[in-house]
Protein backbone atom coordinates (compact mmCIF):
# COMPACT_ATOMS: atom_id res chain seq x y z
CA UNK A 1 0.00 0.00 0.00
CA UNK A 2 1.38 3.62 -0.56
CA UNK A 3 1.60 6.52 1.43
CA UNK A 4 -1.04 9.44 0.46
CA UNK A 5 0.49 12.74 1.28
CA UNK A 6 -1.27 15.78 2.52
CA UNK A 7 -1.04 19.12 0.60
CA UNK A 8 -1.71 22.11 0.51
CA UNK A 9 -2.66 24.15 -3.03
CA UNK A 10 -3.01 28.08 -3.69
CA UNK A 11 -5.64 28.75 -5.95
CA UNK A 12 -6.24 32.24 -7.61
CA UNK A 13 -7.69 33.89 -10.40
CA UNK A 14 -8.46 37.40 -11.68
CA UNK A 15 -9.28 37.29 -15.23
CA UNK A 16 -12.75 35.77 -15.87
CA UNK A 17 -12.00 34.86 -12.27
CA UNK A 18 -15.28 32.98 -11.46
CA UNK A 19 -15.10 30.52 -14.31
CA UNK A 20 -11.51 29.92 -13.90
CA UNK A 21 -11.41 29.76 -9.93
CA UNK A 22 -14.58 26.73 -10.34
CA UNK A 23 -12.84 24.65 -13.39
CA UNK A 24 -9.78 24.89 -11.66
CA UNK A 25 -11.25 23.19 -8.67
CA UNK A 26 -12.72 21.33 -10.58
CA UNK A 27 -9.54 19.88 -12.14
CA UNK A 28 -8.00 19.26 -9.13
CA UNK A 29 -11.11 17.60 -7.95
CA UNK A 30 -10.40 15.10 -10.84
CA UNK A 31 -6.99 15.32 -10.25
CA UNK A 32 -6.82 14.24 -6.54
CA UNK A 33 -10.28 13.17 -5.64
CA UNK A 34 -12.14 14.91 -2.27
CA UNK A 35 -11.17 18.42 -1.76
CA UNK A 36 -11.38 20.40 1.45
CA UNK A 37 -11.56 24.17 0.94
CA UNK A 38 -11.02 27.28 2.82
CA UNK A 39 -13.45 29.79 2.11
CA UNK A 40 -13.05 31.96 -1.26
CA UNK A 41 -11.92 35.47 -0.30
CA UNK A 42 -11.52 38.30 -2.66
CA UNK A 43 -8.29 40.56 -2.63
CA UNK A 44 -6.94 43.06 -4.25
CA UNK A 45 -4.14 42.39 -6.92
CA UNK A 46 -0.10 42.68 -4.70
CA UNK A 47 2.57 43.91 -6.32
CA UNK A 48 0.75 44.92 -9.14
CA UNK A 49 -2.35 47.08 -10.75
CA UNK A 50 -4.59 44.17 -11.76
CA UNK A 51 -8.28 43.10 -11.21
CA UNK A 52 -9.35 41.69 -8.19
CA UNK A 53 -8.69 38.22 -7.33
CA UNK A 54 -10.16 34.80 -5.48
CA UNK A 55 -8.11 33.23 -3.60
CA UNK A 56 -8.22 30.25 -1.76
CA UNK A 57 -6.91 27.34 -0.07
CA UNK A 58 -7.50 23.11 -1.23
CA UNK A 59 -6.39 20.49 1.24
CA UNK A 60 -6.02 17.34 -0.84
CA UNK A 61 -4.12 13.48 -0.91
CA UNK A 62 -2.12 12.46 -3.51
CA UNK A 63 0.32 9.37 -3.53
CA UNK A 64 2.28 11.60 -6.79
CA UNK A 65 5.56 12.90 -5.56
CA UNK A 66 6.58 16.41 -5.37
CA UNK A 67 7.65 16.77 -8.95
CA UNK A 68 4.53 15.21 -10.33
CA UNK A 69 2.28 17.39 -8.42
CA UNK A 70 3.75 20.24 -9.68
CA UNK A 71 3.60 18.88 -13.22
CA UNK A 72 -0.13 18.77 -12.94
CA UNK A 73 -0.20 21.78 -10.97
CA UNK A 74 1.09 23.15 -14.10
CA UNK A 75 -1.18 21.26 -16.98
CA UNK A 76 -4.07 22.45 -15.03
CA UNK A 77 -3.25 26.51 -15.23
CA UNK A 78 -2.23 25.59 -18.93
CA UNK A 79 -5.24 24.31 -19.57
CA UNK A 80 -7.27 27.33 -18.39
CA UNK A 81 -4.85 29.49 -20.54
CA UNK A 82 -2.62 30.68 -18.31
CA UNK A 83 0.13 32.79 -19.51
CA UNK A 84 4.02 33.01 -17.97
CA UNK A 85 5.38 36.71 -19.45
CA UNK A 86 5.65 37.95 -16.08
CA UNK A 87 6.31 37.09 -12.25
CA UNK A 88 3.48 39.87 -11.35
CA UNK A 89 0.96 40.36 -13.32
CA UNK A 90 -3.18 38.82 -13.98
CA UNK A 91 -4.05 35.07 -13.83
CA UNK A 92 -6.49 33.21 -15.17
CA UNK A 93 -5.41 30.62 -12.65
CA UNK A 94 -2.39 30.57 -10.38
CA UNK A 95 -1.86 27.33 -8.52
CA UNK A 96 1.13 26.77 -5.83
CA UNK A 97 1.81 23.93 -4.07
CA UNK A 98 2.54 25.25 -0.46
CA UNK A 99 3.27 22.58 1.60
CA UNK A 100 3.89 18.78 1.05
CA UNK A 101 3.14 16.75 4.83
CA UNK A 102 6.02 18.38 6.47
CA UNK A 103 8.49 18.41 3.79
CA UNK A 104 10.96 21.21 3.67
CA UNK A 105 13.44 21.33 0.56
CA UNK A 106 14.51 23.74 -1.85
CA UNK A 107 14.62 21.15 -4.64
CA UNK A 108 12.53 20.83 -7.29
CA UNK A 109 10.50 24.09 -5.20
CA UNK A 110 10.83 25.66 -2.45
CA UNK A 111 8.70 24.04 0.40
CA UNK A 112 6.72 24.86 2.37
CA UNK A 113 6.31 27.78 0.15
CA UNK A 114 7.41 31.23 1.38
CA UNK A 115 4.29 33.38 0.28
CA UNK A 116 2.12 31.45 3.03
CA UNK A 117 3.89 33.74 5.70
CA UNK A 118 4.01 37.01 4.09
CA UNK A 119 0.22 37.25 1.48
CA UNK A 120 -2.54 37.39 3.78
CA UNK A 121 -4.80 36.02 0.55
CA UNK A 122 -2.63 33.14 1.55
CA UNK A 123 -2.49 32.87 5.11
CA UNK A 124 -5.71 33.51 6.05
CA UNK A 125 -7.54 30.60 4.24
CA UNK A 126 -4.75 28.24 5.44
CA UNK A 127 -5.40 29.39 8.66
CA UNK A 128 -8.95 28.81 8.22
CA UNK A 129 -8.34 25.30 6.62
CA UNK A 130 -5.81 24.13 8.94
CA UNK A 131 -5.36 25.87 12.30
CA UNK A 132 -3.97 23.74 14.23
CA UNK A 133 -1.87 22.24 11.84
CA UNK A 134 2.13 23.16 12.46
CA UNK A 135 4.26 24.90 9.82
CA UNK A 136 7.34 22.48 8.62
CA UNK A 137 9.80 25.63 9.16
CA UNK A 138 7.74 27.70 11.99
CA UNK A 139 6.99 24.86 14.19
CA UNK A 140 3.69 27.68 14.69
CA UNK A 141 0.14 26.49 13.81
CA UNK A 142 -1.22 28.62 10.93
CA UNK A 143 -3.95 30.12 13.41
CA UNK A 144 -0.90 31.72 15.24
CA UNK A 145 1.13 32.54 12.45
CA UNK A 146 -2.22 34.19 11.57
CA UNK A 147 -2.70 36.06 14.60
CA UNK A 148 1.04 37.23 14.73
CA UNK A 149 0.42 38.41 11.01
CA UNK A 150 -2.41 40.88 11.98
CA UNK A 151 -0.38 42.09 15.06
CA UNK A 152 3.23 43.09 13.53
CA UNK A 153 3.35 42.25 9.86
CA UNK A 154 4.26 44.95 7.24
CA UNK A 155 1.78 43.55 4.76
CA UNK A 156 -1.07 43.23 7.17
CA UNK A 157 -2.97 46.01 5.70
CA UNK A 158 -3.48 43.91 2.77
CA UNK A 159 -7.46 44.27 1.87
CA UNK A 160 -9.07 40.68 1.91
CA UNK A 161 -12.87 39.84 2.09
CA UNK A 162 -14.90 36.83 1.89
CA UNK A 163 -16.60 36.66 -2.16
CA UNK A 164 -19.96 35.61 -2.94
CA UNK A 165 -18.41 32.27 -4.57
CA UNK A 166 -19.36 28.91 -3.51
CA UNK A 167 -17.77 25.93 -5.41
CA UNK A 168 -19.24 22.22 -5.17
CA UNK A 169 -17.38 19.11 -7.41
CA UNK A 170 -19.52 18.04 -10.55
Amino acid sequence: MTNKHQILISVGSNINKKENTELGLQALHEEYGELLLSKIYESESVGFHGNNFYNLVVLAFTEASIEDVCANLKKIEDNQGRTRDKKFGNRTLDLDLLTYDDVVCSSPIMLPREEIEYNAFVLKPAAELVPNQVHPTTKKTYKTLWAEFLADNPNNQQKLWPSNLHWSAK
